[in-house]
C-alpha cells in the first residue's frame, strides 16, 4: 500500500489517502509502449501502486470519454476487480471528459499533466519552487471550472489535490484569477533578486556552467560527484533513482587546477509530454540556463531509447530559448552499459565524453573539457605593476589567474591569464 501526503501551508501534514491506479492510453496509430511505461514510472514517483493498464487503439479520442464506451465498461469492471481507487490516462483530458469518465468509473480520475503537477507539488522545496507550481495547478485548472468532477471538487486529500499554499478549488474563478495575480507578483519579486545575484555574479566574471537533461539521468549525482572530489560534501544536493528527484534549483561553487572556478547550476530535469503550464510557470527558473556560458547535457547511457531523451530535452531548451548555448553531451552511468572500456567513442559516437558519475569514470577529462570550454577567451599577459598597486595583486592571486610574479626595480611583474574584460582594464600594464 502507497500513501498519498496532504500538507497544509506551513508544510503541515493534515492528512493522508491511499493511492491505487489503472493506467489507461490511447494509441491513434503510434506504438505508445514507452509512454506508458514512463507514466507507470511517474506514478510510482508519485509514491502510488500501479494495478495494470489499458490501451485502446482508435483513430481519434472520444468527445466525450477520450475512449470509446465499451472500453469504459472494461475499464469500470477492471477497476471493480482490482480495487483501484484513481485512473491515470496518459494523455490531458477536458473538464467534461474527467467529470463524464468519473461518473461512469466512480472513481478519481486523473491525467498525466494532474500526475506530473502533483508530483512537482509534493518534491517543491523552495519558496519559488512552491509558487510556480501552485501557479501551474491553477493554469491548468482554469478552464476545467466548469467541467471538473469529484477531482476539483473533493475536499480530502490525495492525488491531484495537493499543493503548496493549496487553495479550496471550489473557489470560483475571479478567487483563482487574484490568487494568480499574486502568486506572479511574488515570483517576479524573487526573480528580482535573483537578477541581483546574477548582476553580481557576472561582474566578479565566474562562469556559470548549467546541468540539463532528461529527468533521472544523473544531474544531481554528478554535481555531488564533483563536489565529493573537492571534499565539499556537506553541500550536496538530494539524489535518487527515481523520476524528478529533485526539483528546485541548485547553484554550488566548483574549483578547477590553478585556482580556477565555476558556479554550477543543477535544473529540474526535463520530461515527454511535459505540461506546458510547467514549462511556462517555470521560465523565470529555468531563464538561468539563458546565461549559463556552458550545457552539460547529460543523457542516461544505458538507457535504451537514449535518442529519445535527448530529443525532448533540446526541445525543451528550444522553448526556453537556449537551444543554441555552447554544450557539452555527456553520456552518464556507462558503468551499467555493459563491457565498453575504451570504446566509448564507438558504442556512443554522439558523445563528447562519457562518464559514470556513480563511480568518477572520466571526470578528470569532464573538468578539463569544461575549463577549455569556458576559459577559451582567456590570454596570458605579462603586467608590469605600479608597487602602490597591490590590489591588482591580491585580485588576480584570488581569482587563481595569477602565473608568475617577479619584483623589479619599476614595479612587480606578474604573468597572469585573464578574460576579455580583465584584459581590458589592465591592458595598460601590458609589457613585453
Amino acid at each position: 500500500m502507497f500513501f498519498m501526503i496532504k500538507f497544509d501551508e506551513n508544510n503541515r501534514v493534515i492528512e493522508t489517502d491511499s493511492f491505487r491506479a489503472i493506467l489507461v492510453g490511447l494509441s491513434m496509430g503510434e506504438d505508445i509502449s514507452y509512454s506508458m511505461d514512463e507514466l507507470a514510472l511517474l506514478a510510482e514517483a508519485a509514491e502510488g501502486e500501479v494495478l495494470g493498464q489499458m490501451v485502446q487503439n482508435l483513430e481519434r479520442p472520444n468527445t466525450a470519454t477520450y475512449i470509446g464506451k465499451g472500453k469504459v465498461e472494461e475499464l469500470y469492471e477492471m477497476c471493480r476487480n482490482m480495487e483501484a481507487d484513481t485512473v491515470i490516462f496518459n494523455n490531458e483530458l477536458s473538464g467534461m471528459q474527467i467529470r463524464n469518465l468519473e461518473e461512469e468509473l466512480d472513481v478519481r480520475v486523473i491525467d498525466r499533466t494532474i500526475l506530473i503537477l502533483d508530483i512537482f507539488a509534493m518534491r517543491a522545496t523552495s519558496r519559488e519552487g512552491k509558487l510556480q507550481v501552485e501557479l501551474a495547478q491553477l493554469q491548468y485548472r482554469m478552464p476545467r471550472l466548469m467541467g471538473f468532477g469529484k477531482s476539483l471538487s473533493r475536499l480530502g486529500g490525495g492525488i491531484g489535490t495537493r499543493g503548496p499554499g493549496e487553495k479550496k478549488l471550489e473557489t470560483d474563478r475571479r478567487h483563482i484569477e487574484r490568487r494568480m495575480d499574486d502568486i506572479k507578483a511574488e515570483i517576479a519579486s524573487i526573480k528580482t533578486t535573483r537578477e541581483t545575484q546574477r548582476a553580481r555574479r557576472e561582474k566578479s566574471e565566474i562562469p556559470v556552467v548549467a546541468l540539463v537533461g532528461y529527468t533521472n539521468s544523473g544531474k544531481s549525482a554528478l554535481m555531488n560527484r564533483l563536489l565529493t572530489m573537492e571534499e565539499n560534501e556537506e553541500k550536496s544536493v538530494f539524489e535518487k533513482d527515481m523520476l524528478f528527484a529533485t526539483l528546485d534549483t541548485s547553484q554550488r561553487l566548483i574549483h578547477l587546477e590553478g585556482g580556477q572556478e565555476f558556479v554550477l547550476i543543477d535544473t529540474v530535469g526535463f520530461v515527454s509530454k511535459l505540461p506546458h503550464q510547467l514549462v511556462n510557470a517555470f521560465k523565470a527558473t529555468l531563464e538561468e540556463v539563458n546565461y549559463a556560458d556552458l550545457l552539460l547535457h547529460v543523457v542516461d547511457a544505458s538507457f535504451e531509447n537514449k535518442d529519445f531523451h535527448v530529443e525532448v530535452t533540446e526541445k525543451v531548451l528550444n522553448e526556453i530559448g537556449a537551444g543554441d548555448r555552447e554544450k557539452i553531451i555527456v553520456y552518464n552511468k556507462i558503468d551499467l552499459c555493459g563491457d565498453t572500456a575504451g570504446t566509448e567513442a564507438d558504442a556512443f559516437p554522439e558523445a563528447d565524453i562519457c562518464i559514470s558519475a556513480k563511480y568518477g569514470t572520466n571526470l578528470d577529462k569532464l573538468m578539463e573539457m569544461i575549463k577549455v570550454h569556458i576559459y577559451a577567451g582567456n590570454r596570458t599577459v605579462k603586467l608590469l605593476l605600479p608597487y602602490d598597486r597591490g590590489d591588482i595583486v591580491n585580485y588576480l592571486r584570488e581569482r587563481g589567474s595569477l602565473r608568475d610574479i617577479a619584483y623589479e626595480a619599476e614595479g612587480t611583474v606578474v604573468t597572469a591569464e585573464v578574460g576579455e574584460a580583465d584584459y581590458g582594464r589592465l591592458s595598460k600594464y601590458e609589457t613585453e
